[in-house]
């Protein structure tokens, strides 16, 4: 998917620490792309009743193949993308706003009594 990155040198270039994802930082049109590969392998395997690990990595990699060359087509290279935001940072506002938000609500409710 990312034009002979590997996803350890992905990380590197996105200064991503060892220990975390590669996904928490992909841009969602890459994650997608991903998602879309893996699951067409899922429905060959299926299909073609494949065994074994070799036949289906060598499945899975030409779909990954296939989705990037969709994705080229359309001028889209993974691995130039920048990389989003820390989807862990992203979830930490998102409960820090809804406990806010819960607050908020719990004083406009005791305000109406």
């Amino acid at each position: 998917m990312f034009g002979g990155y590997t996803t350890l040198q992905m990380k590197k270039k996105f200064n991503i620490p060892d220990k975390r994802p590669l996904a928490d930082f992909l841009p969602t049109i890459t994650i997608k792309a991903k998602d879309l590969a893996a699951e067409i392998t899922n429905f060959n395997v299926k299909k073609n009743d494949l065994k074994g690990e070799d036949s289906i990595t060598i499945e899975h990699v030409k779909n990954n193949k296939d989705v990037r060359a969709v994705l080229n087509k359309s001028g889209i290279k993974p691995e130039e993308l920048p990389p989003e935001e820390d989807l862990k940072k992203i979830e930490r506002k998102v409960k820090a706003e809804e406990k806010r938000l819960g607050k908020t609500t719990k004083k406009s409710i005791r305000r109406n009594d």
